[in-house]
């Protein structure tokens, strides 16, 4: 028997099969094999048809059945990871009244911080351990003012998960993880923050009811078995945010365990005991497994500017390939020979309170270096951001005890993974999965063994293990120079 698994992304809808009973990865693809379109309309807008991830994930669901050569009867149940923040709104047919607004869209940015300084920080971090910031209910509310026409047409919102559970199911429906991630929950109250609904004039109803992780959250109807193939009555178990799963996936479940992610941009997350936010350059979120008598959160720490910066090098330096970057950085010294880049170039950082300072390649000797010095550099300025965001999660009162993360992107550099984990102290775990693996192994959990899920992980995903290096002077130095470089341009950046 199996377990499907969805992580719907903004490059691509990914699919996976597990085995039900060990967890094992039967196979991984994704739709569609270029990247899906992001439609910006003005400057930092971005939006997405949410039709298109339901079409990516019914042709990848049938390859996916097709090349593992299973039968599709035995699929026992689905699991969803999805893109966090996103809006989706439909009307009473329920069919979408417009684009999704997805998660790096920043047209709400205004609106959030208005409502953040109205209601007070107080208020917010008490309640949402957040400020309303550029999220779903901020989103809604753009909607609201701007599209006022289709604002009426308003049956339900959604997170992108809640539509594609949706589309399986034909139920409306919602979770406390993706509530937390539209700033829609309330942790005091352990309900829906609809304060801040009826501060953005937004009406509860449109709210979805909820239902829990782990259980029956809708059975597949013969619309979503006859459209992706998969059987009739098999129920969605399961959803949450890309971040929250990506940790799932890397068995970060309980206080001190933290997952790293480093593709395009970066992110630690931290999992925690709940408390008030203290920092507004962290965000906290319903983690999978909260509950009241234990209530887990994540605190994510995202950094727009990482794995975006070596990706501009290789793709403005000629024929070069990560693996020739990467072995003529391990020809330069730690340091970099002087040279440092600042690697903040993919717009508003939220760890520099929504500063956007750009990249920056400063103390270039055009006698002495050369692209080898350019490659190592950018490796260890995205380095150093990671160490830089680690101490913005230990100022936020996150306790760090172990650092999980996935073999890919920039995980892959031995320069990357060795400063980072000998400039923060710890071991850095390295495990082969994915996020659609981990929403299809996360099926399982409605036994509630967190410890055999856990093991089946490390037995089998485990890669290897960076270790904080011995002699961290070069590395120490390096990064106070880095930093020092860093502080001079955020104060001195309008």
């Amino acid at each position: 028997m199996y377990y499907i698994g969805y992580d719907i992304g903004s490059s691509s809808v990914k699919v996976a099969l597990v085995e039900a009973e060990t967890g094992k990865k039967i196979i991984v693809l994704h739709e569609p094999q270029n990247e899906m379109e992001i439609v910006s309309l003005h400057p930092d807008w971005a939006e997405q048809d949410p039709e298109i991830w339901w079409q990516h994930i019914c042709v990848a669901t049938k390859r996916a059945i097709r090349e593992a050569n299973i039968e599709a009867s035995k699929i026992q149940g689905i699991g969803i990871s999805y893109q966090m923040h996103g809006l989706v709104i439909v009307d009473k047919t329920r069919n979408p009244l417009r684009n999704a607004i997805i998660w790096c869209d920043s047209r709400a940015v205004e609106i959030g911080d208005k409502a953040f300084a109205d209601l007070g920080q107080e208020k917010c971090m008490q309640h949402l351990l957040n400020s309303p910031g550029n999220f779903t209910a901020s989103k809604l509310k753009w909607v609201k003012e701007n599209e006022p026409e289709i604002y009426n047409q308003v049956y339900k919102y959604m997170l992108p998960g809640d539509y594609i559970a949706y589309k399986l199911t034909g139920d409306i429906t919602t979770t406390k993880n993706g509530l937390s991630e539209g700033m829609l929950w309330d942790y005091q109250e352990n309900k829906v923050a609809n304060w801040l609904l009826d501060y953005y004039g937004i009406d509860p109803s449109l709210t979805p009811d909820i239902v829990e992780n782990f259980t029956n959250q809708g059975v597949l109807n013969e619309k979503g078995s006859k459209e992706s193939g998969l059987p009739v009555g098999i129920p969605v178990v399961y959803r949450a945010g890309d971040q929250p799963n990506n940790a799932l996936s890397l068995n970060v479940l309980n206080p001190g365990e933290v997952a790293a992610t480093g593709g395009t941009s970066g992110v630690f997350y931290a999992v925690g005991e709940i408390s008030e936010g203290k920092s507004t350059r962290v965000n906290s979120f319903v983690h999978v497994n909260y509950e009241l008598e234990t209530p887990r959160v994540g605190k994510l720490l995202n950094i727009n500017g990482a794995g975006i910066q070596y990706r501009w090098l290789r793709n403005n330096m000629g024929d070069e390939t990560y693996e020739s970057m990467n072995r003529k950085a391990s020809k330069i010294s730690i340091g970099s020979d002087g040279v440092v880049v600042i690697p903040f170039g993919n717009g508003a950082e939220r760890m520099f309170n929504n500063k956007n300072i750009g990249t920056h390649f400063l103390n270039l000797n055009l006698n002495i270096h050369n692209s080898a010095h350019l490659f190592r550099a950018s490796l260890e300025g995205i380095a150093f951001s990671f160490v830089y965001g680690m101490e913005c999660l230990k100022d936020d009162n996150a306790t760090i005890n172990v650092i999980r993360a996935g073999n890919d992107n920039l995980f892959r550099s031995e320069i990357f993974s060795n400063t980072v984990a000998t400039l923060i102290g710890h071991e850095i775990e390295i495990y082969n999965t994915t996020g659609a693996v981990g929403a299809a192994r996360a099926v399982g959990l409605k036994d509630g063994d967190y410890n055999k899920f856990g093991s089946s992980i490390t037995t089998n995903d485990h890669v290897m293990t960076f270790l904080p290096l011995k002699n961290k002077e070069p590395y120490d130095k390096a990064y106070q120079k880095w930093k020092q470089e860093l502080e001079f341009i955020l104060t001195h950046k309008k």
